[in-house]
């Protein structure tokens, strides 16, 4: 039997958290709406194939503003560590898939808040791959930190072309533009990487590989797994993911991704995909005609007695905008509206 792996993307799947979006909104003056924008002005260089960039490159062009804001290593850390909202059952999940298959968190945020995390749910932090940021190696003076401080007030409401005379022509004159440098991202190509990194290491069979992301740094580890017969799950995904991925699991809680674990690891993924059409509907008999384990069966049914269940289905052509809009519904009501909007 091929030996079974579980990777996830951390914010989405695991968390309801954006942790770079929610330090900007603390930390600095009118950072939320910073953030977007920034954020905006990522996805816009993702779409023209700007050289060199790559998708959660967000995390690189802030890493200035942070420091001019006084924000330290330590901070993020702190902030992080008080600041966790895990999405319902998602460390019952991790806790099931560390016992029972090779487990990695893929993540594009920084370290500080995966390290926070791994705190929270006792997964081994050497198991996770995660952008490097690290605030304390430099230095600025105040006549730069007045500086970023103006860049950031313009790049509120800056349009495109003033963002890329800011990020690409002005702040690279500057002696904090070490720190975009050397903030090294896992975003897009980054998690494909870190995905050949854990083919490598464990010596996987990637039709043995499980994955589930939720966004636009998920597009490249999606991509690669799908095309090569990896299991490939958008949970509460947004298009970009939706696209990508073979199936969307849309649920308040991780216990579907429990189950889809569960008969991966003991089956295979067609024996998944049986289960997961006959669940689109009639779920009844796809748990009477599935061997899902007794534990985790009367746990869904006690999670969604006298609610709506959860959608599980394969993504094709003729269903992709239902559950790109049910998608999208389930991302506002339990991560709100603000990070819900985020790529």
């Amino acid at each position: 039997m091929i030996k079974k792996s579980f990777i996830t993307d951390c914010e989405g799947p695991l968390s309801l958290n954006d942790n770079a979006y929610e330090i900007c909104r603390e930390f600095i003056p009118d950072g939320a709406e910073f953030f977007k924008v920034v954020s905006n002005f990522d996805d816009y260089l993702v779409f023209a194939h700007h050289e060199n960039y790559d998708a959660g490159d967000t995390l690189k062009l802030i890493a200035p503003f942070l420091k001019a804001y006084g924000i330290t290593n330590k901070k993020i850390f702190d902030f992080s560590r008080k600041n966790i909202s895990l999405v319902n059952g998602a460390s019952k999940t991790m806790e099931f898939a560390k016992k029972n298959v090779t487990s990695y968190i893929i993540s594009t945020s920084y370290g500080q808040y995966i390290e926070a995390l791994s705190n929270e749910i006792n997964f081994p932090y050497e198991n996770t791959f995660y952008s490097l940021l690290n605030l304390d190696e430099y230095k600025i003076d105040n006549d730069e930190k007045d500086t970023l401080i103006s860049f950031k007030d313009d790049v509120i409401n800056a349009d495109f072309l003033r963002c890329k005379e800011i990020f690409f022509n002005e702040i690279p004159k500057l002696d904090s533009y070490k720190l975009t440098e050397n903030t090294k991202t896992v975003g897009g190509l980054g998690k494909k990487i870190a995905i050949d990194k854990i083919i490598s290491k464990e010596n996987l069979n990637i039709q043995g590989m499980m994955y589930i992301g939720d966004s636009i740094t998920d597009v490249e580890a999606l991509h690669f797994l799908r095309e090569n017969n990896g299991f490939t799950i958008s949970f509460n995904g947004n298009n970009f993911s939706l696209n990508e991925a073979e199936i969307a699991v849309i649920s308040d809680d991780t216990i579907v991704n429990s189950i889809l674990l569960d008969l991966f690891e003991r089956y295979n993924k067609n024996y998944c995909l049986e289960f997961i059409k006959t669940y689109s509907y009639d779920p009844q008999k796809a748990f009477e005609s599935s061997r899902i384990s007794f534990s985790l069966m009367d746990k869904f049914r006690e999670i969604f007695k006298d609610r709506e269940l959860p959608i599980i289905q394969t993504i094709n052509a003729s269903n992709f905008n239902f559950l790109a809009e049910k998608s999208k519904q389930m991302r506002e009501k339990i991560r709100g509206k603000d990070v819900a909007d985020l790529s």
